[in-house]
């Protein structure tokens, strides 16, 4: 199994989910005490064969560059949130995990290349760790997604039948449809105004894609099918529906040096380890490390 985990969603679970700790140095800890709490847990409960990490830049990516409003509304996190990342990293660097960057595209880029890569290796079966409900469009037969609930200590695993019963019989892959339709608020995507939810899940529902819906708007037999106002909203805002459904669709296709070989998680430097964790005050997180083990 390889584990692929969206390091920005869990450092902001972390942040947001513990007290705001500090080093004897007054230096905030929090979500660096979290992700690896969380990642210990991980690796304890799903015995992983190997492990990767995907983190954003904090660069505009071409979402940004397509559409000015990305994610306009979003307010940015704390700086001491963010100033605690360069830390796991160079945790994760001691403990032998890789982690991927790429500047233009976001950690679900990533993600989405990297589970789509892994499917070149033999019973290589892929979970992803997010809080982000994104992801769920990369599952398919060899991916799962293991979702977080509350904090970072419950969450739920999605495989394709789960997917289909929490969007009323969408696959994973038409949740891109059904975000350019109904948009997401949450990344301020416009979709189409005035189509809300259950006209989204049915429209992709009856006409399977985006691209099918409007090869047959100007048919005279649609016109019976798809209520005047609904139809009007789709072809008056064709060219946001489809901006949106571009802004919603995760990359699997982004060149990265990436090769599970190298992923698998081989020995560390477990005084090194422990070293980096009790230096910051992470005793009982050190006395936690998981066994070292060669792959």
């Amino acid at each position: 199994m390889l584990a692929v985990i969206d390091g920005n969603s869990i450092v902001h679970r972390a942040y947001h989910a513990l007290p705001p700790f500090t080093t004897k140095e007054g230096i905030l800890v929090n979500a660096v005490y979290g992700f690896f709490s969380f990642l210990f847990k991980v690796i304890k409960e799903l015995n992983p064969e190997a492990v990767v990490v995907a983190f954003d830049l904090a660069v505009p990516t071409f979402r940004h560059h397509e559409f000015d409003g990305y994610k306009a509304k979003r307010k940015k996190a704390p700086d001491n949130l963010y100033h605690q990342i360069p830390k796991i990293k160079e945790i994760l660097e001691a403990f032998n995990i890789r982690f991927f960057t790429k500047e233009g595209f976001e950690a679900d880029d990533l993600i989405g290349t990297i589970a789509n890569l892994a499917k070149s290796s033999p019973n290589f079966e892929v979970v992803i760790i997010s809080s982000d409900t994104d992801v769920l469009q990369l599952v398919d037969k060899d991916t799962k997604a293991m979702i977080l609930q509350r904090g970072i200590s419950q969450a739920v695993i999605y495989e394709e039948k789960d997917v289909r019963e929490k969007y009323q019989g969408l696959s994973p892959k038409q949740l891109i449809d059904f975000k350019a339709l109904r948009g997401d608020p949450s990344d301020n995507i416009p979709g189409v105004f005035g189509i809300g939810e259950k006209t989204a899940i049915d429209l992709v529902g009856r006409f399977d894609s985006l691209e099918n819906l409007y090869s047959v708007l100007d048919r005279e037999e649609t016109k019976g099918l798809i209520k005047k106002s609904i139809l009007d909203k789709l072809i008056k805002q064709k060219d946001q529906a489809f901006m949106s459904k571009n802004l919603a669709e995760i990359r699997t296709d982004v060149k990265i040096d990436f090769d599970s070989n190298f992923c698998l998680w081989r020995s560390y430097d477990y005084e090194k380890v422990a070293g980096l964790l009790k230096e910051l005050g992470f005793f009982s997180l050190a006395s936690r490390l998981p066994e070292n083990k060669i792959v």
